[in-house]
């Protein structure tokens, strides 16, 4: 089902079972997979390429046990120039993905998250709201990148890293903050970074470390807790 409304460029494919909502932008040479859903006002740039089974541009539903609320009022999820988004992932209204960005399988993108350019999101990785990911940036297989992150470009996080942004484990009402990462720091297999903590620019968080406070410039840690190697 394609909404009247939605505009549609040039050598668009479209395969079966496709539905595409109320004045969504899909641009020229664009390859839509089977049994996607492109919800109302989603903007595609040119040359997508869109995996089965995807859904982009889905609101946010709330409960009364949630900590935070997310909000009724996002922006139109945007999508840009030579992404690939692979099959069965989920990406939520509010969110911005700029060009030649890849998304792989299964991959979770919630709402008011920016992905910069040329970055690579691992398979059946998880990204939180209201997080900021940089150029070149690589998350791998299966890490959860919890809300209000921040990560510059270059950042290099291996599979199953688990980052945290709540200390109290949600016991109080406590602002959120997520970890920091600084240009082209290194995160190791199943490290686990905790909250409100900054790892800084090159510096290199090996692999199933635990760190629990911040890692200055070119430091290299590892254990658990984590602690510096040498500099």
């Amino acid at each position: 089902m394609i909404d009247r409304s939605a505009r549609i460029g040039k050598n668009v494919k479209i395969g079966e079972c496709v539905v595409i909502e109320k004045d969504a932008i899909i641009g020229d040479d664009s390859v839509i997979g089977h049994h996607v859903v492109i919800k109302r006002g989603t903007v595609i740039g040119k040359n997508v390429t869109i995996g089965d089974h995807v859904i982009l541009g889905k609101m946010p539903i709330s409960s009364v046990n949630m900590a935070r609320n997310p909000d009724e009022c996002l922006a139109p999820l945007t999508v840009g120039a030579d992404v690939n988004v692979s099959a069965g992932s989920v990406i939520y209204r509010g969110s911005a993905i700029m060009d030649r960005v890849f998304v792989g399988d299964l991959a979770s993108i919630r709402e008011n998250v920016a992905v910069e350019s040329e970055s690579i999101i691992g398979r059946n990785v998880m990204i939180e709201p209201n997080t900021y990911i940089g150029r070149r940036v690589t998350i791998q297989t299966s890490s959860y990148i919890t809300a209000e992150m921040l990560i510059e470009d270059g950042v290099f996080i291996g599979p199953c890293v688990s980052t945290s942004n709540d200390k109290y484990m949600g016991s109080t009402n406590v602002d959120l903050h997520g970890p920091i990462l600084k240009a082209g720091a290194r995160i190791g297999n199943n490290a686990s970074l905790l909250p409100n903590i900054t790892v800084g620019a090159g510096a290199i968080v090996g692999a199933g470390a635990v760190v629990t406070k911040d890692v200055q410039e070119q430091d290299i840690v590892v254990g658990n807790p984590a602690r510096a190697m040498r500099s």
